[in-house]
């Protein structure tokens, strides 16, 4: 039988789900089976509107082999179950013989677990499952979110909380699903036969396309355990948010509430002696964790170094006992056990991990705001500890074995792969050595013409923003800019700080809707931002990397400063000073890389279809002036540039006008 050629099951692929074929798109397809074919590994930097996805699954369908897809959103995850594979699949049928299975899998306790909410748990809440069964009609947000996960474990398929519209909220969720650690097993449990997380697996064991998150890939990658099923091509959407994502999963964290909660659980499993030696060195921690002071621990104070060793020791003597212990006594021992070791196993593993000062990680105290009454307020510290690096991690479990392919928007910084590549443990491009793999990077472009479409403006005549204060001449320029622009105006600040301010700055001045993030759910935001022109969305971190508002209601992308990480960040200070000494400069390597690939896809938020016209303003003149602000230009789309303020305000007044011209 000839085999279908690439270029007609592409096309079948496109028609089927509505698209339109992109070089962009032919070139990454090609590119894609030329690596999976010669299980070589692949970058890809593929700009919105190229239609990415279809780029790297027609080729990985084509191939035969079973293929692992790792991206970083719910969104994504979505738009791939629910419309590109199905479409892709019967498009690709009359062609490829065969109809590939495709599956979805995430962590365990993502999923429902029915043990837990059938047969309950030891409860740390005031509030617990049973207690709101029992009530005719709960009152609390927690009772009736706990009575809804009731009713819908009797109606949902997946068990998945992702399934679950409206959401509940963590505390919710957390009485009814379970950790890897805390899970009985499916042969041990009642209702293992019925197990939501065990049937996902057994899925994705049969699947040919297993779509899954970068969480549970670090988690297979790091503990060791196979999670995932065995596969021969990785292919890695939303790559620049791998080395976070891995970095959060390695990361480890002692509170005095995390510890007093696995006091309380195995008091009632354990001998006093045993439960009382863990309450001491608890208590012990608790009065250190009062006098904590944030910031990096770069070496152990010798009274923590004692407190967490006792807290191992005391640990690992719990964890014995409850190994031997058997008392009928407690209603669903197995239950009980599992979730009180696997508290007891973290405080151990976390305890000894510090307690032995490796050099390949950083530790620091971490203090907790919250917000309330308008104002931000310490509530809490924690002790923390996470790798250095993740790069030899990533290069050790990712690049062996099988074929790799990393995609996103946004992979070159500064006009090349090899800081991206670098942060995920490879060489320069085209290198290979015995520890460092060979990649090829590719930049398909994207389908937008960026140069006619959109403006880059940097405010070089502002002053030089400060740590701290406030930024009037900031406020008159960002002002001016959302009235010349109509509205029509996503602000993303460096920090929840500056953003209110603005809000609140805006509020006074301006007759225009302000929305401000953590007023609301964020889908509810994003949803009232586009559908009202004059309406004004300011936040953080997630608008940063997740809005996608085509059209004429988001025109003007407002960045306050270069957001560069605080200098008293631990871990990047720490990346960027193990730089430093390796004779490296690290504050290209870490920060300005950090702060090159925000604005990369800050500016990504502004042309989303090709009819989009509009502004992305940078009000920090440091991206003119200072020596690094050619690396940060470069990283972002490639705007026709300019420092003329009175040039913008024209620019933004005509395309309002052209805007309300169509409405």
């Amino acid at each position: 039988m000839t085999k279908p050629s690439l270029p007609d099951l592409l096309h079948a692929a496109v028609s089927a789900v509505g698209g339109t074929e992109r070089p962009g798109q032919v070139a990454m397809a090609e590119a894609v089976a030329e690596a999976v074919d010669d299980q070589a590994h692949l970058l890809v930097q593929a700009g919105t509107g190229t239609g990415k996805s279809l780029g790297y699954l027609v080729p990985a369908l084509a191939h035969g082999e079973r293929v692992v897809v790792a991206t970083a959103t719910l969104a994504l995850q979505r738009q791939l179950v629910e419309r590109d594979l199905p479409r892709t699949v019967e498009a690709l049928h009359p062609q490829l013989r065969r109809r590939p299975d495709f599956a979805m899998l995430k962590g365990r306790s993502n999923y429902l677990c029915l043990h837990r909410l059938h047969e309950g748990a030891p409860q740390d809440e005031e509030e617990g499952l049973f207690d709101v069964f029992e009530q005719a009609a709960p009152t609390s947000k927690l009772g009736k979110d706990l009575l809804r996960l009731r009713d819908w474990a009797d109606e949902t398929e997946t068990g998945d909380r992702d399934d679950l519209t409206p959401g509940v909220s963590d505390r919710a969720w957390g009485q009814v699903s379970v950790s890897s650690r805390e899970c009985l097993g499916a042969s041990k449990c009642a209702y293992g036969a019925e197990c939501f997380a065990e049937a996902a697996r057994e899925r994705s064991k049969l699947a040919d396309v297993v779509i899954t998150n970068h969480a549970l890939l670090a988690i297979d990658a790091i503990e060791g355990a196979p999670v995932l099923p065995q596969h021969e091509v990785l292919i890695i959407d939303e790559a620049h948010e791998l080395v976070s994502r891995v970095t959060g999963v390695a990361t480890g964290e002692l509170t005095p509430g995390q510890v007093n909660r696995a006091v309380r659980r195995a008091a009632k499993l354990v001998d006093e002696k045993v439960a009382d030696q863990l309450q001491t060195a608890a208590e012990t921690f608790e009065r250190l964790m009062e006098l904590a002071l944030p910031g990096r621990l770069e070496e152990i104070p010798e009274d923590l170094g004692y407190c967490l060793m006792a807290l191992r020791d005391a640990a690992r003597t719990v964890i014995s006992a409850l190994g031997s212990t058997r008392d009928k006594s407690v209603q669903d021992e197995d239950a009980v056990r599992k979730q009180a070791l696997a508290s007891v196993e973290t405080v151990h593993d976390v305890a000894e991990r510090i307690a032995g000062g490796s050099e390949y990680d950083v530790v620091w105290y971490e203090r907790h705001e919250h917000r309330g009454g308008g104002a931000y307020r310490p509530s809490g510290a924690s002790l923390r500890v996470a790798p250095l690096s993740v790069s030899g991690l990533l290069r050790e479990k990712l690049f062996t074995d099988r074929s790799v392919v990393l995609t996103s928007a946004t992979l070159k910084l500064g006009g090349d792969f090899n800081g991206v590549a670098a942060s995920l443990g490879l060489g320069p491009e085209g290198t290979a050595t015995e520890d460092e793999p060979v990649w090829k990077g590719l930049d398909v472009g994207s389908p937008f013409d960026y140069g006619k479409q959109g403006i880059l403006y940097v405010a070089k005549h502002l002053a030089q923003p400060g740590r701290e204060g406030s930024r009037d001449d900031m406020l008159d320029e960002l002002a001016e800019l959302i009235e010349a622009a109509g509205g029509r105006t996503l602000g993303l600040f460096s920090s929840m700080r500056g953003a209110q301010a603005a809000a609140e700055a805006m509020r006074g001045r301006l007759d225009m809707p302000v929305l401000l993030q953590g007023e609301e759910t964020l889908g509810e935001l994003i949803r009232t931002f586009a559908a009202d022109a004059r309406t004004c969305l300011f936040g953080t971190l997630s608008l940063w990397q997740g809005v996608d508002v085509p059209g004429p209601n988001c025109q003007l992308v407002v960045m306050d400063r270069v957001p560069f990480p605080r200098p008293d960040d631990p871990l990047m200070s720490a990346r960027q000073k193990a730089v430093e000494e390796a004779g490296g400069n690290g504050f290209m390597a870490v920060a300005a890389t950090h702060a090159a690939l925000l604005m990369a896809q800050g500016a990504g938020r502004l042309v989303r279809a090709t009819g989009d016209r509009g502004v992305v303003a940078v009000l920090d003149p440091r991206v003119e002036r200072a020596r690094y602000g050619s690396f940060l230009r470069k990283s972002m789309p490639d705007f026709w540039y300019t420092t003329d303020r009175n040039q913008v305000r024209r620019s933004l007044a005509a395309i309002d006008a052209a805007a309300k011209a169509q409405e």
